[in-house]
């Protein structure tokens, strides 16, 4: 019955758009914790961060990953339970809802990431010019 065929796609399709959607969102996961790991570390033990902002720092990384987190709780409840009483469509929705939040966390992450390295700079080049250092 090609009616039927056609529903089947349907739902076929639905189902991949979720399984891309729940992949993606792990990725960026990934790309976070990565962050964490690497970046953020160095960020914090660089003599050009004063005690203050470690703090400061420490907090705006930690509420991201939050974030991340939270979303991944909440996709393991809408994938594992019959959430809301939601029908693929809508499952899909917020899937792909979720995994563009989960790309503007990235971002957000990199481009804070970036904006301390470019304070670390700039005070780097500061504490140079201040003790007449050539070399830079």
């Amino acid at each position: 019955d090609v009616e039927r065929s056609r529903g089947l796609g349907d739902v076929y399709k639905r189902q991949v758009q979720q399984l891309r959607a729940v992949q993606e969102i792990a990725q960026n996961n990934q790309r976070l914790i990565n962050v964490m790991q690497n970046d953020l570390q160095d960020i914090l033990n660089s003599p050009y961060i004063k005690p203050e902002e470690v703090t400061r720092v420490t907090e705006s990384f930690n509420a991201i990953v939050q974030n991340s987190l939270d979303t991944l709780d909440f996709i393991d409840e809408i994938l594992s339970s019959d959430y809301l009483k939601m029908s693929d469509a809508e499952r899909a929705e917020v899937l792909k809802k979720k995994e563009q939040e989960s790309k503007e966390m990235v971002s957000n992450i990199i481009t804070k990431t970036k904006r301390y390295r470019d304070i670390i700079s700039f005070r780097k080049m500061q504490d140079k010019v201040n003790n007449r250092e050539t070399n830079y």
